[in-house]
């Protein structure tokens, strides 16, 4: 259990937190969650004891797991040992063993004692299988077990991210918290997590802007809001309608409050002076006590996107022709053929690395395409937001010139407007481009996008950096569009909406699957688990 009592955090001159006391009981999953900005990654640092409180307590069980964000702390180390580090008592011993080992007939009687002391220490913390369960935490999550005796040095970012989460998850810590869990890894290995995450037997508190991550793995929420961490119980989307249903509650109450203040009010001004003083009073006294309760205004804000799509295209967008590409004797995919209308909503699925990235470059560019052919279809007009959001937008200008200069024919009005659906303010619009936040360089590009009124979307992991509330009006948006979006992600919440689906099950393989997301999952699962 993790037990939190009466910590208050802020930053910056704003307070994220004022006296919030908060139980994660053991054999709960909790999210904690909240926009970005509001404390999500402080209160976690929090927990772990990074990051000091202005006031209060925290309280630990003695075994805590949690997702580490350097990935060359580990360097020197194998992908295998570096998840065995995630228990530090046993892997402690398990160092101190082997140091007296290699002593060999030259241990001292102490040293013999203390050598069994040691087995105990290992046989406690179940060391006799750490490699086994250490490698199956791996495989899980989609580390080959040709890596596992490789240095950490030699894996890209990717790969180390994922064998740091298995270092989280290791060895059934008595608590759980991990931040972004979901960040790298491709939609087997959130499926793999999300059922080991239901079976956990400890207190979880996890980050993530995964919808269907949350509403997959939590029982509980534990939402930041009003500077101060309410628990609900339940999934993400039932904490959203409890939320709601209060506030529209607490709504409702003040405004049958207010009208039966304003006819006592009424009261008091016809008969105040007169010989009702004492009933005047008493509807005085009545009024103090009929006082609304107040709403505090909460830092969760939605944008509101629509993308237009006019003039709209041809009935044929898209054909691809027998395309292929290469790096080296490396291949990526081949002979690709595959035709797209407009309105399709393709989603692009794989493992990072695996190529989605550089099939969208090959579809944009034909020095990418080693062999085949793309043709675009008549009237298509292409709207591309590439995986590095923020390279898009030149520096050295405010967000309301950069946006302004896109399209300066519509005038200010509409370029306010714009920005204003998006979630910037007018003070926003003087703000720096060179300054922005990973979400707000994300909510620019879209912004951009919005203006221009594209017909075709090509979208290169759109929800990078957003938060959970964004992500939610990113799907609907493309739910509703009326043009041709083809969208690289890992997001299922965002996938979900996808008509086709183009995906690298596995290496070197890539296919067009004509059909919907769970559709797809499901035939996946048959078609390969019959393969191997």
């Amino acid at each position: 259990m993790i037990t939190v009592s009466e910590v208050t955090k802020g930053f910056g001159g704003r307070t994220l937190f004022r006296e919030v006391s908060v139980t994660f009981s053991q054999g709960n999953n909790y999210g904690l969650t909240g926009p970005n900005g509001s404390g999500k990654s402080t209160f976690m640092k929090i927990l772990l004891g990074q990051e000091d409180t202005d006031h209060g307590s925290i309280s630990l069980p003695r075994r805590v797991g949690w997702l580490r964000q350097e990935q060359s702390a580990f360097d020197d180390h194998t992908v295998l040992n570096t998840v065995i580090m995630g228990n530090q008592r046993l892997w402690a011993a398990l160092e101190e063993r082997e140091r007296l080992f290699d002593k060999g007939d030259d241990l001292t009687e102490d040293e013999g004692v203390r050598l069994g002391e040691l087995e105990g220490v290992v046989a406690e913390e179940d060391g006799y299988e750490a490699e086994a369960q250490a490698a199956m935490l791996l495989n899980g999550l989609g580390i080959d077990s040709a890596l596992h005796d490789r240095k950490m040095s030699e894996q890209q970012g990717g790969a180390k991210v994922r064998v740091l989460l298995a270092q989280a998850l290791f060895g059934d810590p008595d608590a759980l918290l991990l931040d972004e869990p979901t960040n790298g890894l491709d939609m087997d290995s959130i499926i793999w997590l999300e059922e080991f995450l239901i079976g956990y037997q400890g207190a979880l508190v996890v980050i993530s802007h995964d919808r269907r991550f949350l509403n997959q793995v939590c029982d509980h929420i534990a939402d930041i809001d009003y500077e101060t961490i309410i628990t609900y119980p339940g999934n993400y989307d039932e904490m959203v309608r409890q939320k709601s249903q209060i506030r529209n509650r607490v709504e409702k109450e003040n405004a049958v409050r207010e009208k039966k203040i304003s006819q006592l009010q009424d009261f008091i001004s016809r008969f105040g002076a007169g010989t009702r003083a004492s009933q005047t009073r008493s509807r005085a006294k009545q009024i103090e006590k009929l006082r609304p309760e107040e709403i505090k205004r909460s830092n969760i804000a939605r944008p509101y996107i629509r993308f237009p799509a006019e003039p709209p295209s041809g009935r044929d967008v898209l054909r691809i022709s027998d395309l292929s590409h290469a790096y080296g004797n490396h291949t990526i995919f081949e002979a690709f053929h595959t035709e797209v209308q407009r309105g399709e909503k393709v989603a692009i699925l794989g493992r990072n690395g695996i190529g989605k990235t550089t099939l969208i470059n090959a579809l944009l560019d034909q020095g990418n395409q080693d062999a085949g052919k793309v043709q675009w279809g008549h009237n298509t007009r292409l709207g591309v937001m590439g995986h590095d959001h923020r390279g898009m937008i030149e520096p050295g200008l405010t967000v309301y010139s950069w946006l302004f200069a896109q399209r300066p024919e519509v005038g200010e009005q509409q370029i306010r407007a714009v920005l204003g659906r998006m979630l910037f303010s007018n003070k926003d619009g003087e703000k720096p481009t060179a300054t922005l936040s990973g979400g707000e360089a994300a909510r620019l590009v879209m912004c951009w996008l919005i203006l221009m009124e594209f017909n075709v979307l090509v979208l290169d992991e759109p929800t990078d950096h957003l938060d959970l509330e964004s992500c939610s009006a990113l799907r609907d948006a493309i739910e509703a569009y009326e043009g041709t979006v083809l969208y690289v992600t890992h997001d299922r919440d965002l996938a979900s909406v996808a008509t086709t689906i183009w995906t690298y099950p596995q290496d070197q393989e890539l296919i067009n699957y004509s059909g919907p997301l769970d559709e797809y999952l499901d035939w996946h699962k048959k078609y390969y688990s019959q393969a191997s």
